[in-house]
């Protein structure tokens, strides 16, 4: 009879432990797939050369508007130069030389703007962010102050 009792107590231990691992598994699945439901998604019609954000056009003007220049500087001063140098070299954020050839006025503006989510659904932000290692706070600039430091990097750039 002791051995009855042993090889049921035996066989139960064994089908518990076996079928421990088995639920575990099958979270781990659903936890995975619950995460990649998370990842953001581009939104229904997405231009990556405009970004997200309100801006779809920027009206720049042929010539370099240096009052709205020279309000950009004074923007940059006090909001964004201790992260970003004038120059290529990255500071915390990336330097802003060229930054006005490598993107267009749209995708500047919103991603000012907007970094938020900008740095969560736009590849080419999200790649700046995978070197820079910080996402950029949100500075709540006006439109026209963005658009003054627009003018500002326009400027950098040899924009005359």
């Amino acid at each position: 009879m002791k051995k009855i009792i042993v090889a049921i107590t035996a066989t139960f231990f064994l089908f518990a432990c076996n079928n421990a691992n088995k639920p575990a598994a099958e979270d781990e699945v659903k936890s995975e797939t619950i995460e990649n439901s998370n990842t953001p998604k581009t939104p229904p019609g997405y231009d990556p050369n405009r970004g997200i954000g309100k801006f779809s056009s920027v009206d720049l003007g042929e010539k370099l508007d240096k009052k709205m220049a020279n309000a950009g500087r004074a923007v940059s001063d006090v909001k964004c130069s201790s992260c970003h140098k004038m120059t290529d070299e990255k500071l915390v954020g990336p330097g802003w030389k060229g930054v006005t050839t490598r993107y267009t006025p749209q995708w500047i503006m919103n991603f000012i703007t907007n970094p938020d989510e900008m740095l969560d659904i736009d590849p080419k932000a999200q790649a700046q962010l995978e070197i820079c290692l910080v996402r950029m706070p949100n500075q709540n600039l006006a439109d026209e102050e963005a658009r003054q430091l627009l003018e500002y990097m326009r400027e950098n750039d040899g924009v005359k």
